[in-house]
């Protein structure tokens, strides 16, 4: 065919295809394009080097971001110094294969399809775990002994992040090979012995959500006494840190409705369905969530003053460049060492939410959408907690079973 922009944008809006399908020019043999099955298009030129062999296809550039005309240039020039000796495939390969295992790490964090907060999750390991052992290190010369002994330098510093660093490390190695970094099967952060974890369980008491109910309203009314580690920003009385109302509310909304940290501090008014008592999240860990909210969750809400788009106003509330609030570690760290709860985390807020309920009885079903869990496996972790129920149906079972053999 004569690949024209009318042409190709005619079969870009074609029905999709269940496979590949290639497109050729008749007029520059080797130039085309081809569309996947998810419709994306992508421009390539075809050659065979000077010095013969198997024939090499370059891509150029997505269909949409080249035009036609863009392409076939590209290709020409591809296709012209391949009869000249210069493979541009092959210096493009070299290129990759030269590159360090932080830049590696770094183009497939910028390549990956990912979540933002997993984005700057992997950038902020990057920078702390692999760089500062491997980050220099051609990519294509590092070994798995290299790998291992770079795990155990940083497992001194962070047992669980080094794990995580391996994880990533693996990932970006799987996603080069596929695209020509290096070659393909090499991963040499594959079976790393790896630090063993164990799933922190820490639930709160009914004596220890009291004391912590108790510093809350402390905090938001006379303040926390004062201590050097407070901080800077809260306003001091009579040696006192006084916390606003969103910061105290952020915590008890955490508690309230068993959300992840971040699914509170990034929560918009905009996503608070008032009237139906949910929240509607666009965007969790596990994707579009929606959170039902109790009387008491519902209660916190309406009580907190609506100072910006964000439910808890950080430092640019209504302001132009608003953005949410980063963390709460250093009013958490006062207000639960208030409280006596120096050992408590606040995702552990998420785990009391469903340890009460596991307690009182309710179904890990019913607890698992509650925490908004994509995975039923997620929530058998609160499964010893269900003891009283469980036993109430064994009982049952069991005394029917007795009577009938005539047990004692």
């Amino acid at each position: 065919m004569k690949i024209t922009a009318d042409k190709v944008a005619e079969i870009m809006d074609e029905a999709l295809l269940n496979k590949q399908k290639f497109y050729w020019d008749d007029d520059l043999t080797g130039f085309g394009f081809y569309r996947m099955p998810s419709g994306v298009g992508t421009w390539f030129a075809e050659f065979r080097p000077v010095s013969g062999g198997s024939k090499r296809r370059l891509k150029l550039g997505r269909v949409g971001t080249l035009k036609a005309n863009e392409a076939r240039e590209a290709a020409r020039k591809a296709i012209a110094n391949a009869a000249l000796g210069n493979d541009l495939a092959k210096n493009r390969s070299d290129e990759r294969a030269s590159s360090t295992v932080k830049e590696l790490v770094e183009a497939y964090i910028a390549g990956k399809k990912m979540k933002e907060s997993s984005r700057a999750f992997y950038k902020t390991t990057l920078k702390t775990q692999i760089e500062p052992f491997l980050g220099s290190v051609k990519a294509i010369a590092v070994l798995r002994t290299d790998v291992q002994r770079a795990h155990d330098k940083m497992s001194k510093r962070a047992r669980y992040s080094a794990n995580r660093a391996m994880a990533l490390l693996s990932a970006a190695y799987v996603w080069g090979a596929k695209r020509g970094y290096m070659p393909e099967g090499m991963n040499p952060a594959a079976r790393i012995d790896r630090n063993k974890e164990e799933a922190r369980e820490r639930y709160l008491t009914d004596d220890e959500m009291a004391r912590l109910g108790d510093a809350l309203r402390e905090a938001e009314t006379v303040g926390i006494p004062h201590r050097a580690s407070d901080s800077k920003h809260a306003p001091k009385e009579k040696n006192r840190t006084v916390y606003g109302p969103h910061v105290t509310g952020a915590i008890r909304l955490l508690m309230l409705t068993g959300c992840r940290l971040r699914e509170i501090l990034n929560l918009r008014w905009t996503e608070y369905d008032e009237k139906r008592g949910l929240l509607l999240l666009p965007d969790s860990k596990t994707g579009r969530k929606t959170v039902v909210l109790s009387a008491a969750a519902q209660a916190e809400l309406d009580s907190l003053p609506r100072v910006g788009k964000y439910v808890v106003a950080g430092q640019s509330a209504a302001t132009e460049d608003e953005k949410p609030r980063t963390d709460l570690k250093k009013p958490w760290a006062a207000i639960a060492g208030r409280a006596g709860l120096a050992d408590v985390h606040l995702h552990d807020l998420r785990h009391t939410f469903a340890s009460v309920g596991a307690g009182d009885g309710m179904s890990l079903l019913t607890i698992g959408k509650l925490l908004g869990h994509a995975d039923a496996a997620t929530t058998q972790r609160y499964a010893h907690l269900h003891v009283d129920p469980t036993r109430a149906a064994a009982n049952a079972i069991a005394d029917k079973i007795a009577v009938a053999i005539g047990g004692r």
